[in-house]
């Protein structure tokens, strides 16, 4: 048994590929169910996936209701920040800290839709 991936439902799927590409993910896979386009996006060092669900029938704005965060591990949280800001200028939920008890380095930013992302260095 393992974690395979996590679907999103998203309301502008250009807007939210730009922004999980410039933290430097890539498209793994894609495909259209029932009008429905299922776009997955991953990076070499995991099996892992984040799946974006976009309809592009709703109008109904994305509330992220129940998902506190998403996390991203980056080699560096201090520039996977500055540079998603700068890419980006997405809201920002806290900037780059230390986190003790995880012996990692994060900063918190929210995505196109709302989700809050984690960037997380684990420290060694």
């Amino acid at each position: 048994m393992g974690l395979i991936h996590t679907a999103l439902v998203v309301s502008d799927i250009d807007a939210t590929l730009d922004f999980y590409a410039d933290l430097g993910l890539e498209r793994t896979n894609e495909f259209e169910l029932d009008g429905v386009r299922n776009v997955y996006v991953g990076s070499d060092d995991t099996d892992m996936e984040l799946q974006f669900k976009y309809d592009p029938s709703s109008a109904a704005r994305v509330e992220p209701a129940g998902i506190d965060h998403v996390a991203v591990e980056v080699a560096d949280a201090d520039r996977a920040f500055e540079d998603i800001v700068e890419a980006q200028s997405p809201e920002v939920v806290k900037p780059p800290v230390d986190i003790d008890p995880a012996n990692a380095r994060a900063a918190f930013v929210k995505d196109p839709d709302g989700y809050v992302v984690e960037l997380v260095a684990l420290e060694d």
